[in-house]
């Protein structure tokens, strides 16, 4: 595992010493863009492709497969769901879209409630035993994505900040402990 040892037994108290409130002035100003978008309801494939470069860009070329009217009406469908897991599923339909795209396509139109789900954060919450599974931190299900959901939400809430304040946090707390490379050789 690439986490070295956590001096923490537990996840709030690494939290609170961890807290990051800032964001990235990049990442804010996409956010801000995007509001657009959450209020009209849809990404268009040009929002949806800054997304991609933002999280990860080696998807753009997959991305780029989606037309205009997939891209509108998987959005569509996914931000007018109440139900997480269609919401996750409906974004996930798309091609080049991840459960980790879907949550970044989720958290940059609404940080209040989503947090990117990613190796660093699940294997931070992992070597903390707040999950159980996956240990690498890759191939992530719905399963997986919710479980993280409900953890930043519950610390979130506890905090008084967003679900991507906590996510946030757990990033950079990772990094703070990382030992050796991220991805297993």
């Amino acid at each position: 595992m690439a986490l070295g040892k956590l001096p923490y037994k537990q996840l709030r108290i690494l939290l609170k010493d961890h807290l990051v409130l800032r964001e990235d002035p990049e990442t804010a100003k996409l956010i801000r863009e995007l509001k657009q978008a959450r209020r009209r309801g849809y990404l268009t494939p040009a929002e949806l492709e800054r997304i991609c470069r933002w999280k990860s860009p080696r998807a753009i070329h997959h991305i780029k497969q989606n037309s205009a009217a997939r891209v509108r009406t998987a959005t569509w469908r996914a931000l007018a769901t109440p139900s997480e897991r269609r919401r996750l599923e409906t974004l996930m339909s798309l091609d080049g879209v991840s459960v980790a795209m879907a949550s970044a396509i989720l958290t940059l139109l609404n940080p209040r409630r989503y947090g990117v789900i990613d190796i660093r954060v699940w294997q931070l919450l992992y070597g903390m035993g707040a999950v159980t599974k996956n240990p690498s931190g890759v191939g992530f299900s719905f399963d997986h994505w919710h479980q993280f959901l409900m953890i930043v939400r519950q610390f979130a809430e506890e905090f008084h900040v967003s679900a991507r304040d906590i996510e946030r946090s757990l990033f950079s707390a990772h990094q703070a402990y990382q030992k050796g490379t991220l991805y297993a050789r």
